[in-house]
């Protein structure tokens, strides 16, 4: 009983999302008090042969598109990569260039210190008392220090500098090798791009005009469920009484009422829209298959 009640929920939350007497979500369509059932069924079939049709095209689009495969990712994850790269390279080139600007300024502190030095050692020479002589010698030891921490320094700095140059060394190397796998993978999309773009200018054309004789919201139901399902289908045929979506079995009642096409039907488990085998011949025979 629990299972009846949950099918049962399942199939009005289905038809709630199209319609039956429309193919349309929301408000039922105004159909005239004269309309028979012959004209109920010659309109809602239009409306499925058009949807099915629109599915025909964007399936030949998907399948175009498909051929390129994971080429355009892979394209995008090498850009990315070397964007990448390229900021390390930056990065370094900055770091490099600040500690020889650090390197230029010990350089300059030392040659001051040993200036210094030579001074004060020449003061030396003219002290009048040991006090001044003392003095000039805490000098000369202090400019002594200050000029070996700054050789000191530019030892450091160099050993740095090298570390870092050879890092660049190598991001260098990987980012060459990334840009000659960027433009052999923008080669050979654009060789399959080059294949396929005439087909598929040709195949959006169709595709917007079969678009403009569908009504907005039906379109629109027929957008979203073709966005939720795996493999891109709204609209499917019963084969040997089963949903060609999910090939879940349809209720022989339920398989009455899509051949009677008086209203639109959806499959109660994927929410596929379902259709039955003369529309499919119909649509093929239209396209020319």
């Amino acid at each position: 009983m629990a299972k009846q009640k949950k099918t049962a929920k399942k199939e009005k939350e289905a038809e709630k999302m199209i319609n039956p007497s429309t193919g349309t979500e929301g408000s039922p369509v105004e159909v005239p008090e004269t309309a028979t059932e012959e004209s109920i069924e010659k309109t809602v079939k239009n409306k499925l042969t058009s949807l099915y049709t629109l599915q025909n095209i964007d399936f030949k689009i998907d399948r175009l598109r498909s051929v390129r495969g994971e080429l355009p990712l892979e394209v995008q994850d090498l850009e990315d990569e070397i964007a990448g790269l390229e900021t390390r390279l930056e990065k370094f080139n900055n770091e490099i260039n600040e500690l020889e600007t650090e390197i230029s300024n010990k350089k300059i502190s030392a040659q001051e210190s040993l200036e210094l030095i030579k001074k004060y050692e020449a003061q030396q020479m003219n002290v009048r008392n040991n006090r001044e002589y003392d003095s000039l010698s805490k000098e000369i030891e202090y400019q002594t220090l200050e000029a070996q921490l700054a050789e000191k320094k530019m030892k450091e700095f160099a050993a740095e500098v090298e570390a870092k140059q050879e890092l660049l060394k190598v991001v260098e190397e990987e980012l060459n090798e990334r840009k000659q796998d960027l433009e052999a993978k923008n080669a050979e999309l654009s060789d399959i791009v080059a294949e396929t773009e005439k087909d598929e200018a040709i195949l959006l054309k169709q595709a917007e005009n079969q678009k403009n004789e569908i009504e907005e919201r039906l379109l629109n139901a027929y957008q979203r469920i073709r966005e939720n399902a795996r493999n891109g289908l709204a609209v499917v045929p019963v084969e040997r009484d089963a949903c060609g979506g999910c090939f879940n079995k349809i209720p022989p009642q339920r398989h009455l009422d899509i051949r009677l096409n008086k209203k639109i039907i959806v499959c109660e488990y994927c929410g596929r829209i379902l259709i039955d085998d003369v529309i499919v011949e119909t649509v093929k025979e239209k396209m020319g298959e």
